[in-house]
């Protein structure tokens, strides 16, 4: 099935723009993905099947921020505490702080739990599931934690404040408690101080990321659950409810503290005002969606060769770029991503799937390409998000104000003019 082409808005002429019906479509309040129901069957499928790694991630992140910290050999870092399992969401359940999204609690998914005692097959102690591989693979929450970090200065307060003197001054108390009693890290933090301070810097990312993907996680539950009872019957409803979802939880604040020995640190307060959309949303779109960097084992970074862009802003490597064939290479984090989403797949998807794969290796291809499209859905909210902040309403009555919202429009699409973007192919519905 395809989608009918978006009329240019009245009082503007058709764009010239090489991606015009793209254009006419955000002009519209449509998305850049096509509005057919087999797009959004899938953009869903992979919400629900994305959300329930999801709340193993967020978990995990502000667990390493704020318990493992500066541990020098974290072995166990990826096992979490039923502290953390019973963690109340912020954004789920009775206790919510901002009870937008009305469904499931505020503790650990139940398919998570589940999948963590039995894993594909039986169950067996978590250190055996780690072993064989048969857990959650947070090595994919930390690459994108890492990208993060690598294209810092993505907009916001919250990274620049990393390299301020009351940023040091606050993690130097952080890592002087974690080290009391032991002389020897203390000794090594003397001679290595700006060792330790970046080190925290990235604990500041985890937490980042963590309080990040906390809100997405229930907004990736309800949009599943709302899709099954029939209250979102288009692609343009998902993105508006992520549209809506990003305005109501703009201001949540991002912030980073460390608990040593029952004692709370300040290493980023709250007081410091870093907001979610800001802080955290916005950069991590940038820097995942967008940039990340070339798969290792698949481009070569010897200068000479010249395979990896000679500046950090050519980088074009994220989810929107992607060529989604799981090569199976060591920390290939999509294939990590693909993996855990399989386990979670509803049952709809999995139908969907069955008719159009040739076994599990190709329904894992077939599932990373629902997740790019489900990503175009994510990334059209947030350009929609951006214009609704910046610019003027799509139904503004004067031409001038439309004129600077299509400027805005195309600005955001000439990005995907790069022949690696996949936005001609999700045009597509046979793009499999």
């Amino acid at each position: 099935m395809t989608a009918t082409t978006a009329p240019a808005p009245t009082q503007l002429p058709p764009s010239t723009h090489q991606f015009a019906d793209v254009i006419h479509r955000l002009e519209a309040g449509g998305a850049m993905l096509p509005d057919t129901p087999e797009n959004l069957m899938q953009i869903i499928g992979l919400y629900k099947a994305y959300a329930v790694p999801m709340d193993f991630y967020w978990r995990d992140l502000l667990y390493i921020a704020e318990r493992v910290f500066l541990n020098p050999l974290p072995a166990f870092k990826y096992f979490l505490p039923q502290e953390y399992l019973d963690l109340p969401n912020h954004y789920a359940g009775d206790t919510a702080d901002l009870r937008i999204w009305q469904k499931g609690a505020a503790s650990a998914h139940p398919e998570l739990l589940e999948f963590m005692d039995n894993g594909r097959s039986t169950k067996m102690p978590k250190l055996f599931h780690h072993l064989l591989h048969d857990r959650i693979n947070m090595e994919f929450a930390e690459a994108c934690m890492q990208a993060m970090y690598w294209h810092r200065g993505m907009g916001g307060r919250f990274d620049p404040y990393l390299d301020t003197e009351e940023y040091k001054q606050n993690a130097d108390r952080a890592i002087k408690a974690y080290f009391k009693g032991n002389p020897a890290m203390l000794a090594t933090y003397k001679l290595f101080p700006d060792m330790f301070i970046e080190q925290v810097r990235v604990m500041s990312y985890y937490s980042n990321l963590g309080l990040f993907w906390e809100v997405m996680a229930p907004v990736f539950f309800e949009m599943s659950d709302l899709y099954d009872e029939g209250k979102i019957a288009s692609v343009p409803d998902a993105m508006n409810f992520l549209v809506n979802g990003i305005f109501a939880v703009a201001g949540r604040p991002i912030y980073h503290h460390v608990y040593i020995n029952g004692e709370m640190f300040e290493i980023i307060p709250k007081s410091c005002g870093f907001t979610w959309l800001y802080e955290a949303a916005l950069p991590y779109v940038e820097a995942v969606f967008y940039r990340t960097a070339p798969f290792r084992g698949t481009k070569s970074y010897n200068a000479q060769a010249e395979q990896v862009p000679a500046e950090q802003a050519d980088f074009h490597y994220g989810i929107l770029y992607a060529d989604v064939n799981p090569v199976g290479s060591a920390g290939i984090p999509p294939t990590l991503l693909m993996d855990d989403m399989y386990h979670f797949l509803p049952q709809y998807l999995l139908d969907y799937y069955q008719q159009h794969c040739r076994g599990k290796d190709d329904m894992l291809v077939q599932l990373g390409v629902s997740f790019q499209r489900s990503m175009y859905c994510v990334t059209s909210a947030v350009i929609q998000a951006l214009r609704g902040a910046l610019l003027y309403p799509l139904d503004d009555s004067n031409p001038k104000h439309l004129e600077k919202n299509r400027q805005f429009f195309e600005a955001q699409i000439d990005r995907f003019k790069r022949p690696e973007a996949r936005l001609s192919d999700i045009q597509n519905q046979e793009y499999r």
